[in-house]
């Protein structure tokens, strides 16, 4: 693989106007529309319901949504230079699975999410998941006959995926009735309305990690040349690879404690940003981080509006999927021809 180049001119430029235009358009329409109308006038003119479903209801929610977005397109686009693999993100590597997975022992041991423990024990757990999954990816790659390689991991992906989606059916069927819905979150991905003192936890573990990525982002730059050929430049590889999964597991997982398993968006946004503003990732990582926040946000609005006329809602994680298997697919084509 060569070195990262930039992209044609211009687009770089169009990209760092774009990408926070888009966000803030849909963050804007993410707020003000919903299953139920609401008046502008009447909320800013004091308190009231109108007030309460912007501010108290709808805006927490979109939070929500653009923190998660942004972070697991931080760690996508992060994963896919570490790896030097188009089709790596958390979801498929199975780092989502093992981290719900953590969250859904959690529960099922009765750590709840409604106090200020239960929202600091749900992130933790699902971090533990996380890493334990990162371990058990590698260790099953390096089994196979190819070693590390892009197959190989994607492969050991699937299977600890599978392995954690069968354990969180078996705990679903083991607990009372209660937990067992709590646990169905987890399988499907919903961006809900938070406490302030979950989306606060949240928004400080995705802060901290994708700090660490794009502190990175010039090292990711070297190891796409090859470990040995970054090493001859300076970079510690091996120190870099456990820096990257270290703060991918803590922004993953605090994601995953709060919305469950949602897919797709590490693999669509870093390719939709490298193709308009190229493959550094001092500029790719930001760009990836705003783009998320604007993808994730406006598919939890097409999940709040398009099917409000028969009185129903479908996860934000099935939108995802209908998007991003699609392209994963094609994404897959071209490797193996490749």
């Amino acid at each position: 693989m060569t070195a990262p180049a930039p992209g044609p001119a211009g687009r770089p430029a169009l990209a760092l106007l774009a990408a926070p235009a888009a966000l803030g358009l849909t963050l804007v329409l993410a707020v003000l529309l919903g299953s139920e109308p609401v008046s502008i006038e009447r909320a800013l003119a004091g308190p009231g319901l109108d007030r309460t479903l912007l501010l108290d209801v709808r805006l927490p929610r979109v939070l929500l949504a653009a923190v998660s977005g942004a972070g697991l397109a931080a760690v996508g686009a992060a994963f896919q230079a570490l790896l030097r693999n188009p089709l790596a993100e958390p979801y498929v590597l199975g780092v989502s699975g093992g981290s719900a997975l953590g969250a859904a022992v959690a529960i099922a041991l009765g750590a709840g999410s409604a106090t200020v423990l239960g929202a600091t024990l749900l992130p933790a757990a699902a971090l533990a998941g996380g890493l334990a999954a990162t371990v058990l990816v590698y260790a099953i790659a390096r089994g196979a006959a190819e070693g590390t390689s892009g197959a190989s991991m994607l492969l050991a992906g699937v299977i600890v995926n599978s392995i954690a989606s069968g354990l969180i059916t078996f705990l679903k069927t083991v607990v009372s009735p209660s937990r067992s819905q709590q646990l169905v979150r987890w399988l499907i991905g919903f961006v809900e309305l938070p406490t302030t003192s979950a989306l606060l936890g949240v928004a400080a573990y995705v802060l901290a990690g994708c700090a660490v990525l794009v502190a990175d982002a010039a090292r990711l730059n070297l190891l796409a040349l090859g470990d040995e050929s970054a090493e001859t430049l300076g970079v510690d590889a091996r120190a870099v690879e456990r820096r990257i999964f270290f703060a991918s597991s803590c922004v993953v997982g605090a994601i995953v404690s709060r919305t469950g398993l949602i897919g797709f968006v590490g693999l669509i946004v870093p390719h939709a940003v490298r193709r308009l503003a190229g493959a550094d990732h001092r500029r790719l990582l930001p760009l990836s981080l705003v783009a998320g926040a604007a993808l994730l946000t406006f598919c939890d609005l097409l999940s709040r509006i398009l099917f409000r006329w028969l009185g129903t809602e479908p996860p934000v994680g099935a939108v995802t999927a209908i998007l991003g298997g699609p392209l994963f697919l094609v994404l897959l084509r071209r490797s193996t021809r490749m």
